[in-house]
C-alpha cells in the first residue's frame, strides 16, 4: 500500500525521495523484468529520479538485474545520488558511435536522449539527436526490448472541449523539434519491424515538479509579479514521480508494432485559474496577458490511466508544494518549458 502524500516538501532531498519512490504497482511489475536495464540519457531532468526509481523497486522485488544509468553527466549531484543507490554510472556522448558500441547488453533499454531547447537556430543537431541516433540505438539493442520517450508535441492542437489527443490521432508536429519527434517515433517503427524489437513509445505531456513543470512556471511569474500569458490558455500536468511510475510499466506493454501510449494527468488545467490559485496562496495579485485560443496541445491520459491506474498527485496537491516551495525559495532548475510557445519554435 502507497504511504500518504506529505502536507508539503521540506528539501531537494525530501523531493528526491518523492520523485524516486517506487509504487506498490512498479515493483510487482519490475519484478517480473527478465535482465538487466539501461537508461540512456539518464541526466536530464527526469532521467535521476526514473532511474533510481528502477533500482529502488529491483531491490524490494529481491531482484539483482545490474542498472546503468548513461549520460554526459554535467551535474556531479546526480551521479552521486545516482552511485549511492547502487546504480552504475557510465559517462558517454551517444553521439559517439565507438563510445554508444561500448556500452554493456541489457535486455531492458529506457530511451530518454533528446533535444528541444536551442533547437531554434541548430536544428541539424536536433535532427540528429531525435531521428539520427534512435536508429544507432536500435541497431545496438536490437535483441533488446525498449521504452523510447517521445512527447505530446508529436499532435496538433486540439480543441479544448474534447479532452486531449488520443493515441490514435492524425499526428501533426508544428516545427522543428515536434516534427523531429515525429521522426523519432518513425525510426522506432522502421526498427521493429525491421528487427522485431518490443517497442513503447511514451508521448509525455509535461512532467512537472517542484523545481520545473509549467506550474512551477506560473509559480514564478505569480510571485515575482510579472505577467502570466494565457494563450496557450489549457495544459495537462503529470507529477514527476507519477510519469516515472507509468513509463517504467510501459517495458511489459512493449511490442512490434510500437504500442504508444500518452503520458498525462487527468486534468485539463487552465493557465488562468493555476494563476489565479498561485496568487490567492501567495498574497499576490495576478497579471494576466492575451486571451485564451480555443485550441491547445493536449493530451488524453485516459489509457495510461486504465493500465496503470491513476496518478496519485493530483494538480491541486501539486500546486499546494509549489506555491509553498517557491515562497520558500526552494531552488530551481532554471529551465523554463515555453510552455506559451504556438508556433513551434523552442
Amino acid at each position: 500500500m502507497n504511504e500518504p502524500l506529505p502536507d508539503s516538501v521540506a528539501n531537494t532531498d525530501q523531493l528526491e525521495d518523492l520523485l524516486s519512490k517506487p509504487t506498490g504497482a512498479v515493483v510487482q511489475a519490475i519484478s517480473k523484468i527478465a535482465g538487466d536495464l539501461i537508461v540512456l540519457g539518464a541526466g536530464g531532468k527526469m532521467g535521476p529520479t526514473l532511474t533510481r526509481m528502477a533500482k529502488r523497486a529491483l531491490d524490494q522485488a529481491h531482484n539483482t538485474a545490474r542498472v546503468y544509468a548513461v549520460s554526459r553527466f554535467s551535474a556531479s549531484a546526480a551521479v552521486h545520488r545516482l552511485e549511492a543507490e547502487g546504480i552504475e554510472v557510465i559517462r558517454c556522448d551517444l553521439l559517439d558511435e565507438a563510445a554508444l558500441d561500448r556500452l554493456p547488453d541489457a535486455e531492458n533499454v529506457i530511451y530518454m536522449a533528446g533535444r528541444k531547447f536551442g533547437a531554434t537556430g541548430n536544428e541539424g543537431l536536433t535532427w540528429a539527436m531525435n531521428c539520427y541516433l534512435p536508429g544507432r540505438v536500435c541497431q545496438r539493442y536490437r535483441n533488446s526490448r525498449i521504452a523510447a520517450f517521445s512527447t505530446g508535441n508529436v499532435y496538433d492542437f486540439t480543441p479544448v472541449h474534447r479532452g486531449g489527443s488520443l493515441e490514435g490521432d492524425a499526428l501533426c508536429p508544428r516545427g522543428d523539434y515536434a516534427m523531429s519527434c515525429l521522426g523519432r517515433e518513425r525510426i522506432f517503427q522502421h526498427f521493429s519491424s525491421a528487427f522485431n524489437i518490443p517497442v513503447a513509445l511514451i508521448r509525455l505531456n509535461y512532467a512537472c515538479e517542484l523545481r520545473y513543470g509549467v506550474l512551477v512556471d506560473i509559480a514564478q511569474k505569480v510571485w515575482a509579479e510579472e505577467p502570466v500569458d494565457v494563450t496557450m490558455g489549457y495544459m495537462n500536468v503529470i507529477w514527476q514521480g507519477d510519469a516515472n511510475a507509468m513509463a517504467l510499466q510501459t517495458l511489459a506493454h512493449a511490442a512490434s508494432p510500437p504500442f504508444p501510449l500518452n503520458v498525462a494527468g487527468p486534468e485539463t488545467l487552465s493557465v488562468r485559474q493555476a494563476a489565479e490559485s498561485f496568487a490567492e496562496r501567495m498574497g499576490k495579485e495576478v497579471r494576466i496577458e492575451g486571451e485564451e485560443a480555443s485550441n491547445a496541445l493536449l493530451s488524453n491520459g485516459q489509457l495510461g490511466h486504465r493500465l496503470f491506474g491513476c496518478p496519485r498527485v493530483h494538480a491541486a496537491q501539486l500546486i499546494v508544494w509549489i506555491a509553498d516551495w517557491v515562497m520558500r525559495g526552494g531552488p530551481s532548475l532554471g529551465k523554463p518549458t515555453h510552455f506559451e510557445v504556438r508556433d513551434g519554435k523552442f
